[in-house]
């Protein structure tokens, strides 16, 4: 599988910033990844060893919009931890 459409973006939030100071970096990835094929597309994508990942399932919120009950769409998230003094800079190319 292509390792772009595996990693939708990385996710820039304070916990995931928290994260990264200590080795580990938060993605959004397909739903239908697994852990094998996501440590594979940041190893070749970033070129960075990879020492372990972690998963999450999300599922979309229900919401209600004009009488009628909608559903957001459910997603995955990743939590990469890179081999002892390896970093990568998931904010490069952000404007």
């Amino acid at each position: 599988m292509n390792p772009e459409s595996i990693l939708i973006r990385p996710v820039v939030t304070e916990k995931a910033s928290r994260l990264a100071t200590m080795g580990q970096y938060v993605f959004e990835v397909a739903t239908h990844a697994t852990k094998i094929e996501v440590a594979m597309a940041v190893a070749t994508l970033f070129k960075v060893k990879v020492a372990s990942v972690r998963t999450m399932n999300y599922d979309g919120k229900r919401k209600v919009r004009h009488q009628r009950v909608i559903r957001r769409a459910a997603f995955k998230r990743a939590i990469v931890t890179l081999v002892k003094g390896q970093q990568l800079d998931v904010t490069a190319g952000a404007a």
